[in-house]
């Protein structure tokens, strides 16, 4: 058999990218011998956390269009896409890819049009329940198009969606971890519920402020917090913490880097509403909170969250009511020992166990039809 290539393009967030690796790994675990090449779009962080993940990544000069859109810098961003195009052409030309596949992205864009254009088969992952634009508009181009939410036919052709699930990281299913054990490594203890408190990659203000505006009623309640603060706000609330009083039962990081041990702590996760982030917590069986980001395209993370929300499986707080409801919600939930089984098994009903070896087994096929 011909030696397979596969270009993986995609990134911006960890929401793509995670993904996008698991693929990779995937696709490792079923072709050894398999050559993946990742393209990104730079200063973005894929470029940094693929090679972190042992692949080579090739960065485009590429950005998001501007809003409103007749602003006159998209002229600029237009060509910067026409640009990465060519550069994208000449990569698989010398590369000699069989499938390229594209996760999201300002970088697959390019990457994926220029595939098509020479004859390529692509296959795109669609991790949101609300299709962003740039699959939206490649969907016509692919041959596949693996989803992980039900009614996406009125985004993209019907016999062409493939239900798949999204991806998650691999190294957070670890069965040998032990729920004491991991709190004791956040210095917490093992009789208290615990709370995991994330905001995504990059941290997020909302959540972090809704900690901050309750450190009493966290300091009385009979609980105990997790908190990644993202490195971007973590100056400012360490800061707050020293002037305010931090309670003994948080504990504070601005990164964690053993996300399998915090999920394994957590009795209820707390966490914004991305894709990556909502698959993992099904796959994982954990209650959780969901509050959706309202900073983010068509308002997807909404969607994402009201499809757990509407199969009794998660909790919803919207962001604009945060400071206020969101951390006695979390203590009233944690401290309810029926709610936190009822959600936790119905988000683990929802759950896709298996998407990354589904994926890569249908990118091997899509590689068998290029001639």
């Amino acid at each position: 058999m011909e030696e397979l290539r596969v270009i993986i393009s995609g990134g911006g967030t960890g929401g793509h990218i995670f993904p996008a690796i698991s693929i990779a790994n995937a696709l490792k675990e079923k072709c050894p011998t398999v050559k993946i090449l990742f393209v990104g779009a730079l200063g973005r962080m894929e470029m940094h956390r693929v090679p972190a993940a042992g692949y080579e990544i090739k960065g485009l000069p590429i950005r998001g269009l501007l809003r409103p859109l007749w602003k006159p810098g998209n002229i600029g961003v237009l060509w910067d896409f026409m640009k990465s195009k060519r550069m994208v052409k000449k990569i698989i030309r010398e590369f000699q890819p069989q499938v390229a596949v594209g996760v999201g992205g300002y970088a697959s864009s390019a990457t994926l049009n220029a595939a098509y254009e020479l004859g390529i088969p692509c296959l795109i992952q669609e991790q949101n329940s609300f299709a962003g634009l740039t699959n939206k508009t490649l969907a016509k181009k692919a041959r596949k198009i693996c989803v992980a939410y039900e009614g996406m036919e009125r985004f993209f052709p019907k016999d062409r969606i493939l239900m798949t699930g999204n991806p998650i990281r691999q190294d957070l299913q670890n069965p040998d971890l032990v729920r004491e054990t991991c709190i004791q490594s956040f210095g917490l203890e093992p009789q208290l519920p615990t709370i995991l408190v994330i905001g995504g990659s990059l941290g997020a203000r909302t959540i972090n402020q809704s900690i901050l505006n309750n450190l009493e009623v966290i300091r009385e309640a009979p609980v105990q917090i997790i908190w990644q603060t993202g490195s971007y706000y973590s100056k400012g609330i360490q800061e707050a913490l020293k002037q305010q009083g931090k309670p003994a039962k948080l504990y504070v990081t601005d990164f964690i880097s053993r996300m399998d041990q915090a999920y394994r702590a957590a009795d209820l996760v707390v966490s914004r509403a991305g894709a990556s982030s909502i698959s993992e917590l099904c796959l994982l069986g954990k209650p959780s909170i969901l509050v959706p980001s309202p900073n983010v395209a068509e308002d997807h993370q909404t969607h994402n969250a009201m499809a757990l929300v509407k199969k009794e499986a998660a909790l919803m707080v919207k962001d604009i009511n945060a400071t206020n409801e969101l951390i006695p919600l979390a203590i009233q939930t944690v401290t309810d020992e029926d709610m936190l089984k009822k959600l936790g098994r119905n988000a683990y009903g929802m759950a896709f166990k298996d998407s990354a070896r589904v994926i890569a087994e249908e990118v091997i096929k899509l590689s068998k039809e290029k001639k």
